[in-house]
């Protein structure tokens, strides 16, 4: 099926006209494209006519997306349409009119097919949303949420009155703990105060009879100003309310949504789950998240973000715990421990693709879209770069949200003539769901594909964990960039709030060294595959071919090494490698390593009980890489009995060294030297001896 492509110069403010349509299409291997100049104007006959077929329409236009969308609805049109940005991203800028080929690179990208559908996580809230902070601030918003929403409220602090009627649960509490997720919250608490306000009538009864005037219409005592006179005790009767030595104090309630209106949230992570809205003291904040609230009654669905193959994962063994990266940077704490494995929340997991990035084996992966469909992206963005004659691509990796806005803010005042030079005409931006959401695979596959540089812009929408994570990763790709001779800098972590530092942090982007050949693999769907297609090519036209990279700590890839003297070949690294990377000689006491297969996980290390591993980061770049190489062999012990092999010279002598003064083992110590059939035949034989014997005495 076709693409139609629609470029307007935006009332001439792009230098794109006949020539540079003509050019447009010979990039997109097309005829050459018509540029209007008010399509969203005067020329919408021309995207009207597009939209009547049933050809994919690509729009190069953001701003009117709702237009061009409703156009098309009063069309009833079925064509599948997409927009994208050319303006801000590149049309608008002091370098614009060098600017065509990251168009003709966006507009074809933009017409790649969807990504592969994932499995979708639902949700279900009924409304029932818990009101939690001080009464003067709690109690007007749940006033006024309990019109359209199921509505209780926690208190944390007295100081306002209790509505007269009572039209909602009203509990009070301190040391509160949430769990859970939009539609399946948890809440628990203490019942800290002596009045329970579920079981208080608001009679006023203690309010009059306190003499300290501890007791006020929000019904909770000051117990600072108590001085424990109990008369508020026998005021309240048989009612039973209040209670100064209250055993049961442990409360609990399910609810859908938590507006928490502390003045610190109760929780702190940077990526609070799904249905809990903090937005603390700020008035502003209060309305805006009340009205998001109030929108989240019914049936949600969000894509589940990550594939999880257990078999490659290398968190533990035997219950010995290696790596644990993703659940160190999973600032939504979703990942958790499980056994051997781990456990990703998929109702907690908000998408960011850092514990992906971070992964060593691949074990986790992006699923929202897959690796291969974003690699296609950067290969089509790439490749069609060059077509249209562009040279030294870099690629500026960002998150649709945050990062986006900066890009077209910057974009907008570089045309407004506030001295800023917008988006050079070599960066091509590329929107992600997350900027954590690529790793080691995609960035040397770019650099494989002829990218430049490969930037990833992160604002303070990211976690801290996100931020060092990727400087990590960057730093490690960049290490064998620089490893392979290729010269210049390539993979670089960009901050920036405001359009004028990501000006200036752009304008410091200077071209590396890339491949002079460049690639034509496809992105595979295992990263340690991807990883070995982009190395090979990368290696394949390296300006320098070293046997080996000395590579950062936690880096994916290393040598273990063996203190053979420690070593006693017992081969529990063997059964603690999760990768294959460690093995055994079936036939021969040997313990070898294939160092292609390691990820540097530490399982080996931690289990060994004689410590006698240790790890080195490094990227072999040999052939033996891939082949098992002997880390230590012993001489095998021969049965005393039979002559048979079994373990090592080491180990038996080591053993019966240990247990020749046991007094379990003192009069058999013979019986270690034997294999296992042996042993067996030397015990029944003893025991016919001693059978005999017993007889003899007897007669």
């Amino acid at each position: 099926m076709a693409t139609q492509f629609k470029v307007c110069n935006c009332n001439r403010t792009m230098p794109l006209d006949l020539r540079a349509g003509e050019r447009l299409g010979a990039a997109l291997g097309d005829k050459p494209l018509a540029v209007a100049t008010e399509l969203c104007r005067r020329e919408a006959g021309q995207f009207l006519s597009a939209v009547d077929g049933v050809d994919d329409v690509v729009v190069a236009c953001t701003q009117e997306r709702a237009l061009f969308t409703e156009l098309a609805e009063t069309r009833n049109s079925v064509a599948p349409l997409r927009f994208v940005n050319i303006r801000e991203t590149g049309g608008w800028g002091a370098e614009s009119k060098a600017a065509l080929p990251k168009m003709a690179a966006l507009l074809a990208a933009a017409a790649l097919p969807d990504p592969e559908p994932v499995p979708t996580v639902s949700y279900k809230s009924n409304g029932h949303v818990l009101v939690i902070g001080p009464a003067a601030r709690a109690l007007p918003w749940a006033r006024r949420l309990a019109d359209n929403l199921d509505v209780s409220v926690l208190l944390t602090s007295g100081g306002a009155a209790l509505p007269d009627e009572r039209s909602f649960p009203t509990y009070s509490g301190s040391g509160i703990n949430i769990d859970g997720w939009l539609g399946a919250f948890q809440v628990k608490w203490k019942q800290a105060n002596p009045i329970d306000l579920e079981v208080c009538t608001r009679c006023n009864a203690c309010v009059s009879v306190c003499p300290e005037g501890a007791i006020d219409l929000s019904y909770q005592i000051d117990m600072s100003r108590c001085t424990s006179h109990r008369d508020c005790v026998k005021a309240c009767g048989a009612v039973g309310a209040i209670d100064f030595a209250r055993d049961d104090v442990e409360r609990t309630g399910d609810f859908d949504l938590v507006f928490d209106l502390s003045d610190a949230p109760i929780l702190t992570l940077h990526q609070p789950p799904q249905g809990y809205f903090a937005p603390g003291a700020d008035a502003m904040r209060q309305a805006e998240e009340a009205l998001r609230l109030s929108q989240m009654v019914g049936e949600f669905e969000k894509p589940k973000f990550f594939l999880y193959k257990e078999k490659l994962c290398a968190h533990g063994r035997n219950g010995k715990t290696g790596c644990t990266a993703c659940i160190d940077v999973c600032s939504a704490e979703a990942v958790s421990h499980n056994g051997n494995g781990i456990r990703v929340n998929p109702n907690l997991c908000v998408g960011c693709g850092a514990c992906t990035t971070v992964c060593p084996s691949g074990a986790l992966g992006y699923a929202y879209p897959r690796a291969p469909e974003t690699g296609r992206r950067i290969k089509t963005l790439l490749s069609t770069y060059f077509k249209a004659g562009g040279s030294e691509p870099a690629l500026l990796m960002h998150g649709e949200e945050r990062g986006a806005e900066v890009i077209n803010r910057l974009g907008r005042a570089a045309r407004a003539g506030e001295r800023l030079a917008g988006v050079p005409a070599r960066v091509i931006p590329v929107s992600l769901h997350h900027a954590a959401a690529t790793g080691l695979d995609l960035w040397l596959s770019a650099l494989a594909y002829g990218a430049t540089n490969v930037a990833v812009l992160i604002t303070d929408q990211e976690a801290p964990q996100y931020a060092e994570a990727l400087a990590a990763q960057l730093a490690i790709a960049q290490t064998i960039a620089s490893g392979l001779g290729y010269a210049g800098t390539h993979f670089t972590l960009l901050r920036a709030q405001s359009e004028a530092e990501l000006d200036a942090q752009l304008a410091q982007l200077r071209p590396g060294q890339a491949p002079q050949n460049r690639a034509a693999f496809n992105v595979a769907t295992e990263k340690r595959v991807a990883m070995d297609y982009a190395l090979e090519h990368l290696l394949r036209h390296a300006p320098q071919r070293p046997e080996s990279i000395a590579l950062p700590q936690r880096a994916p890839f290393g040598a273990v090494r063996v203190n053979k003297d420690a070593c006693t070949l017992c081969m529990s690294c063997v059964g603690a490698c999760p990768e294959s990377a460690l093995q055994d000689n079936p036939s021969h006491p040997q313990l070898r390593f294939v160092e292609r297969n390691c990820v540097q996980c530490g399982l080996c290390e931690k289990t060994c009980p004689e410590n006698a591993i240790s790890l080195e980061p490094r990227l072999l770049l040999t052939e033996s890489a891939k082949q098992p190489l002997v880390l230590n062999e012993a001489q095998p012990f021969h049965c005393i009995r039979c002559s048979k092999p079994f373990g090592t010279l080491q180990m038996i002598e080591n053993m019966v060294s240990k247990l020749s003064l046991h007094g379990a083992f003192a009069g058999n110590i013979e019986r270690l030297k034997m294999c296992g059939d042996c042993r067996v035949i030397d015990m029944m034989e003893n025991k016919r001896e001693m059978t005999v014997t017993d007889i003899k005495r007897v007669q």
